[in-house]
């Protein structure tokens, strides 16, 4: 209850960020006076059994209107409208002091001086610096009335006067300092929570810089995997299209009867669609792989997606480079964007390609791996290259770092993939050994659900 409370309170339609903390102790405040003052004059009239003299009939009249108007400037509050409210609640306040002391002198506000104090707080804390000093200026104004008042009680004599006025410089110093405490100590908690919204907003903004250059850094690693295939997808294009110039030319064959004919023509055809439909399925993969769009997280098998890339793949390797791809037949769903995943074993596909100049194999394990922390997804990539000595293998992953020529790479792959693993919740892992090659073995966690495993089994 008392949550739900503080939830409402907080929840006022506010923009400005001093006046939205402001808010739920000013809304707390008014519904004190809406509720509690209400209460105080019953009790008093319950306890003296009789309604309040005239002279008190005015006072009684002033909490009355007070009281309403806390529950207008709640109201306001709730639509947004904060500082008008607190003037509208404050204004009632000043007024029914002066009457009080034109009334009755400073003694009420000597006795207890919680209503001249109050005013004071509220106007510094909400509505600023203008407003204390203006509220400091009024209060003076009510104490003046207040000592107008002792003097005319008192029959106007010299004495009089000077009795009445003895408490002049007790409440001008008191307030004045109150007042000048506050300014000091309102102006200080301004501009820190000034200068938190401020850094908080660039902070913000660098991580927004940050996240866009992430996604730049992505999509150009993107292009640089991209243009790395394109070789290989030019020459199988170049094969899809022999083969449907081939079952084409067969058309140019006759045959001896009309039926046999039919059928020659039926299964050239045939021939042509299952070539087609193989190039346009590298075309959407290849489409889909380097558009720019925004992550688009989502849980997928991994086995499924690397054998899917597994036309890529081949594409990158050279005809002396073996490709083998294991996978369990169990489901292995992850959670992450799937074009990043495809990108993470792109990128280290193509420094296997480059560690095995003379030829050699490139295999990728896929299985489930038992941790402390839970069941994770291991990639296991591996290529029987020159391999890296313990230096290299120290900064394989710092950004820009590279063995290759200048013309050969950015030294942004592994990094990339690095960030692309932790960001999943993952790590990788590498093992290298100069003459004998390299594994990096990648560690995302099991999603909670995935679609079905299809029945795989490594093949060269």
């Amino acid at each position: 209850m008392w949550h739900r409370f503080l939830r409402w309170l907080r929840s006022a339609p506010i923009t400005d960020p001093v006046d939205r903390r402001n808010a739920p102790v000013m809304q707390a405040l008014l519904l004190c006076y809406g509720l509690l003052l209400p209460l105080n004059w019953a009790w008093r009239i319950i306890a003296r059994g009789s309604l309040p003299t005239e002279g008190r009939m005015i006072i009684l009249l002033m909490d009355v209107a007070i009281i309403a108007l806390a529950w207008i400037s709640i109201v306001m509050i709730r639509r947004g409208r904060f500082k008008p409210a607190i003037v509208l609640f404050l204004a009632p306040q000043l007024i029914s002091l002066a009457i009080v002391f034109f009334q009755f002198g400073t003694q009420p506000g000597v006795i207890d001086p919680a209503p001249t104090i109050l005013p004071l707080v509220i106007g510094g804390l909400v509505l600023g610096r203008t407003a204390l000093w203006t509220v400091f200026g009024l209060l003076m104004l009510v104490f003046g009335i207040g000592f107008a008042t002792e003097i005319r009680d008192a029959g106007g004599t010299t004495e009089a006067i000077r009795k009445a006025l003895v408490n002049v410089p007790a409440v001008l110093i008191s307030h004045l300092l109150i007042t000048a405490v506050l300014d000091r100590t309102i102006q200080a908690l301004r501009e820190s929570l000034g200068e938190s919204i401020a850094h908080s907003r660039a902070l913000q903004h660098e991580m927004a810089v940050r996240e866009r250059a992430q996604a730049q850094l992505i999509h150009s690693q993107k292009m640089e995997a991209t243009g790395r295939l394109a070789s290989g997808i030019a020459h199988d294009f170049n094969n899809i299209l022999g083969i449907i110039l081939g079952f084409a030319s067969q058309r140019h064959q006759s045959g001896t009867a009309t039926v046999s004919r039919a059928a020659a023509l039926e299964e050239s055809l045939e021939g042509v669609e299952i070539a087609a439909r193989r190039g346009s399925a590298i075309s959407r993969k290849l489409l889909r792989f380097g558009r720019h769009d925004v992550s688009s997280i989502e849980v997928f098998d991994a086995g499924n997606a690397i054998h899917e890339l597994k036309p890529m793949l081949r594409q990158m390797f050279d005809a002396d480079i073996g490709l083998e791809i294991l996978v369990e037949p169990q489901a292995l769903p992850v959670r992450l964007d799937r074009s990043q995943f495809e990108l993470m074993i792109l990128n280290i596909a193509a420094n296997a390609r480059d560690a095995m100049h003379q030829g050699g194999d490139f295999s990728i394990e896929v299985g489930r791996l038992q941790e402390q922390r839970g069941e994770m997804v291991r990639i296991g990539l591996s290529d029987t290259g020159h391999g890296m000595t313990e230096e290299v293998l120290h900064r394989a992953f710092d950004p820009f770092y590279s063995t290759k020529p200048a013309d050969s790479g950015t030294g942004l792959g592994l990094s990339v993939v690095r960030d692309l693993v932790e960001n999943a919740g993952g790590r990788i892992e590498t093992n290298s050994r100069l003459g004998i090659g390299t594994t990096f073995a990648i560690l995302l966690p099991l999603a909670p659900s995935g679609p079905p495993a299809d029945a795989a089994s490594g093949n060269k």
